[in-house]
């Protein structure tokens, strides 16, 4: 009996190891889940294309990444303004904003963020690891 409740244990502890590490991907869709709210560190810039005096030229920066219901917020760094509402398609980690005033790709996973977006006459670029 006592050989019994040993192995027991010991199964019961090599499924609960095999649940943890298969539970967790870094393939996660970014509209399921938090994992990819964070900071991010890299090249950015900015374009207004109805103002040439409001550019920000690529340089060294940050974006902060929020979620907020459903939407995502992206914080840049180097006085580039936010781009806030953004949604998520739940398709291979790849966000495009079908049906709205923005178009462009953002796409981002565990620990990388790249962003090539316009709306409103303005355009955000990023390419940037997770800090």
């Amino acid at each position: 009996m006592k050989k019994l409740i040993q192995t027991l244990g010991l199964g019961m502890f090599i499924l609960t190891v095999f649940i943890g590490f298969t539970s967790c991907s870094k393939d996660d869709d970014p509209a399921d889940n938090d994992l990819f709210i964070g900071k991010y560190e890299g090249t950015i810039s900015f374009d207004d294309l109805n103002d040439n005096g409001n550019d920000v030229s690529a340089a060294e920066g940050t974006v902060t990444v929020t979620k907020v219901g459903n939407s995502y917020n992206f914080a840049f760094g180097n006085s580039i303004p936010n781009l806030n509402g953004v949604d998520f398609e739940k398709k291979d980690n790849v966000l495009i904003n079908i049906g709205s005033a923005g178009t462009g790709l953002i796409r981002i996973d565990a620990g990388k963020l790249t962003i090539g977006y316009t709306k409103d006459g303005k355009a955000w670029s990023a390419d940037c690891q997770r800090k």
